[in-house]
């Protein structure tokens, strides 16, 4: 088999592929972290996960609609247990804010002698206090939305990538990816939900 053929292959079968190798090191991730979470294989199949999770968000967003929507949601949902785990305990409304307060603190340098609607001068806004308080209120703003963005993020993340879960997780992936390759549709298609819909 060359190097076509597998790409052919890969391409006829993405889906399933990438449930199967995210699956794969979900499942790897958790047997690292229990062994011991400050290995450098932990940190290593977390970063792998991280990698190939960008790649299956990418996937499920650019494949929305021709994929089955539950093979787009098991996807998103795996890659996104990938992604957010190695960030749990970073604090990015922080980072964020701080962005911008540079950002704009060095933008407002260039209001010297500009008009609003040709009546308000800003030139005030370019220099001294009000240019620090301004870029000030600016990151407080940013870092009040994105602060309650990241805690909804990292309350997902940290369900999803609560061990126990994500091992049920990953062996859900591979189990689908299975059903899929040997053309028995999905998981879903098995289960039960006359109970739960009637």
């Amino acid at each position: 088999m060359d190097s076509t053929e597998i790409s052919s292959w890969i391409s006829g079968h993405l889906p399933e592929t990438m449930l199967f190798i995210g699956g794969i090191l979900a499942v790897l991730i958790v047997v690292c972290y229990v062994r011991d979470k400050d290995s450098l294989k932990y940190k290593f199949m977390m970063f792998l996960g991280l990698v190939f999770g960008v790649i299956m968000l990418y996937e499920a967003m650019t494949m929305y609609g021709e994929w089955r929507t539950v093979t787009s949601l098991f996807v998103a949902i795996a890659g996104f247990a990938l992604v957010i785990r190695p960030f749990r305990e970073v604090h990015f409304a922080v980072i964020l804010a701080l962005m911008v307060m540079v950002l704009v603190y060095i933008g407002m340098g260039g209001l010297s002698g500009y008009m609003l609607f040709d009546s308000i001068d800003l030139t005030f806004l370019s220099e001294g206090w009000p240019r620090i308080i301004a870029a000030f209120l600016c990151g407080a703003v940013v870092y009040m939305i994105f602060n309650f963005a990241e805690a909804v993020v990292k309350l997902f993340g940290k369900i999803l990538n609560w061990w126990p879960l994500l091992l049920v997780l990953g062996i859900i992936c591979v189990i689908e990816a299975g059903f899929m390759y040997m053309g028995y549709g999905s998981i879903m298609d098995y289960i039960d939900t006359s109970a739960i819909t009637a």
